[in-house]
């Protein structure tokens, strides 16, 4: 039984490689197909790994003050009524904001540390900021402005006032999306950029001793100070992959042309086969195969063209993904920031959606090329030679 299996499985790629060229365009359009789905999967999902990662040291609780609906500074003597509720832990008012940067385009993220907020974070060269007018710059900050260790990084303050700062740490990370477009300052010299008024803060950060309560505790705030938005670090990680989520089913629209083509092969093979194939078959069934031999027969020739086609596909998807850094894809789904990270994304495949995209790939083939030969191997073979 093997060996007969073995001898279909022989004629089958050699029924194949008679018509090499027609499957080598069938082949060469299924990949491309699978691989544009791949990228999509891929990068989605190692950018959400990604950020998974990076927020998994993230404040168990950030409360945001609103006015009119918006976010605005919260006192500091916010941080102090928080603190007394139950299973409250650290809390830290922190001095943060965003700058555009007329001369490179781009948003860098401004930091404020003190000694009891100093972040636990790796520094190529040199240190956090500990005196007056210093900074610590992530790498593409430095790109962008062409500044490194011992320089002066000028920036321009709320009184539209340039002001310079030594530059005496660069930042380094396992991928520069964390650190990629920061600065940061001593609190001090970051209030005074921003003018802040005396006793406010961006946010607080708070700390939950048992993390099952984070949701209690945040709904404790949200009642004790109506004005605040307490934000969880669940519902942050929720946001990052709506947000992916959406960006994913956005490429996928924008490649649906690619879908389409591959429709188009499928809905061809399921219309009909050649002369030439529907010969071969009546030939086959005149020598003695049986149906189920021409079925098994067609399969393989399916299969061995789809599972091809999907593993090309795959291996182009992964090599553009994670050696090319998803060059064609990624200003899609990682954002609008004219100072994109440069880092090198780590491979975290999801294996259920490789399942489900083969399985809506590959299947379909295979059916649209068995099902139009059994209805050739049900006929008579000498009506089939003739016609």
């Amino acid at each position: 039984m093997m060996r007969r299996r073995l001898k279909i499985l022989e004629y089958a790629i050699s029924s194949l490689w008679r018509r090499r060229y027609k499957n080598l365009a069938i082949i060469v359009v299924f990949a491309l197909t699978i691989s544009i789905l791949g990228s999509i999967l891929l990068l989605t999902q190692s950018l959400r790994f990604e950020a998974t990662e990076i927020l998994k040291d993230a404040p168990d609780v950030v409360v945001q003050r609103l006015t009119a609906g918006r976010q605005d500074l919260v006192p500091i003597e916010l941080a102090e009524s928080i603190a007394e509720i139950p299973g409250v832990g650290k809390v830290t008012p922190r001095i943060w904001g965003y700058y555009f940067d007329v001369i490179s385009g781009a948003n860098y993220t401004l930091m404020g540390i003190d000694e009891s907020t100093r972040p636990d974070m790796e520094l190529l060269e040199g240190t956090l900021p500990t005196a007056a007018a210093t900074c610590a710059i992530g790498a593409g900050v430095g790109r962008s402005r062409g500044v490194g260790l011992g320089d002066e990084l000028i920036l321009v303050d709320s009184r539209n006032v340039g002001v310079a700062f030594e530059v005496v740490g660069l930042f380094r990370s396992e991928s520069e999306i964390l650190t990629n477009d920061l600065v940061v300052f001593r609190d001090r010299d970051l209030i005074q950029f921003f003018n802040f008024p005396p006793g406010f803060a961006t946010d607080i950060s708070v700390q939950v001793y048992n993390k099952n309560e984070v949701e209690t505790v945040a709904s404790k705030i949200k009642r004790d100070h109506p004005e605040t938005r307490p934000i969880t670090r669940s519902e942050i990680l929720r946001t990052y992959a709506a947000v992916f989520n959406w960006r994913s089913g956005m490429s996928l629209i924008v490649f649906f042309a690619a879908l389409i083509a591959f429709c188009i092969l499928a809905w061809d093979k399921a219309t009909g086969i050649s002369a030439e194939e529907k010969r071969e078959i009546g030939i086959l069934k005149a020598v003695g195969w049986e149906t189920s031999d021409v079925l098994e027969l067609k399969f393989w020739e399916g299969l061995v063209i789809s599972i091809t086609s999907f593993l090309i596909g795959l291996i182009v998807a992964f090599v553009h993904v994670f050696f090319f850094g998803a060059s064609f894809l990624a200003p899609i789904l990682r954002g609008w920031s004219v100072l994109f990270p440069h880092f090198r994304l780590l491979p975290h495949i999801d294996l259920y959606q490789l399942f489900v995209m083969g399985f809506l790939t590959v299947v379909p083939y295979i059916a649209s090329t068995v099902i139009p030969s059994w209805k050739a191997a049900i006929t008579d073979p000498e009506e089939v030679i003739r016609s």
